[in-house]
């Protein structure tokens, strides 16, 4: 998406550098910059999105202040790697069952009240972007593909369409590895693998229906249903582990 320029308007440098800050904090989160790569040049974005040099690095400078990306002099722009537990949360081990729990307790937090708040406050386009992103994660569950990256996309599209960006920078803060579905299985699918995958298309499809309803409290209720099913089903792994070690 190109950000055009508006003359005669005197905070539209102010406008333009926060929309072109928006936008790249979008690409960051849903992978399109993964940690580690370098943004587009100052030129290449000034090109890209038609505005000034001045636009762009109040909006490189922004990333920084949130600490999404850093300039390596004579290098560019690097995108760092947000999830990681040193910049925002300690101590978390990403392969302890219970660190996921504690991780889902948050989330359920803060999300519970970010898809209350979509129900409300969406655009149509980011009703529609919430739309895609719910039939993306089908279109992987059903052909059997790994889904953590459609699923926080998901998520992330809730959390933009409240149009509050620190909860969009919460999640990507916390990263796609919260997502619980690869923890919870790796074996062949069964007859219980096909009811938990339509358990979670149930839940998914009663939150983007609350959300494109504008149904607030419906909104908040299923994703706090959704959130603690997770937990739930993380508690029920976290038990059979356990008794493995038990045996």
């Amino acid at each position: 998406m190109t950000i055009q320029a508006r003359s005669g308007v005197g905070s539209a440098a102010g406008t333009l550098t926060t929309r072109l800050a928006d936008e790249l904090r979008r690409a960051i989160a849903g992978g399109q910059f993964p940690p580690g790569s370098r943004l587009p040049s100052e030129a290449q974005l000034t090109e890209a999105h038609g505005v000034s040099r001045t636009v762009v690095r109040e909006a490189i400078a922004a990333l920084r202040a949130d600490r999404l990306v850093e300039a390596r002099q004579g290098a560019g722009v690097f995108v760092l790697d947000v999830a990681s537990p040193g910049l925002f949360l300690k101590n978390v081990d990403h392969d302890r069952v219970s660190s996921m729990i504690e991780l889902l307790e948050l989330r359920t937090a803060v999300e519970v009240e970010a898809a209350g708040l979509a129900a409300v406050r969406r655009s149509p386009a980011q009703e529609e972007v919430i739309i895609e992103r719910h039939f993306a994660v089908r279109a992987c569950l059903e052909a059997s593909l790994p889904t953590s990256e459609a699923d926080f996309a998901l998520h992330i599209a809730i959390a933009e369409a409240t149009n509050n960006p620190r909860f969009r920078e919460f999640l990507a803060m916390i990263g796609k590895n919260v997502i619980p579905r690869a923890a919870l299985r790796n074996d062949e699918p069964d007859a219980d693998h096909a009811a938990y995958i339509n358990l979670l298309l149930r839940e998914h499809q009663e939150i983007v229906s609350a959300i494109s309803n504008g149904d607030e409290e419906g909104a908040r209720a299923a994703m706090r249903r959704h959130l603690r099913g997770s937990q739930a089903r993380y508690r029920k792994l976290l038990h059979e582990q356990r008794n493995l070690y038990d045996e």
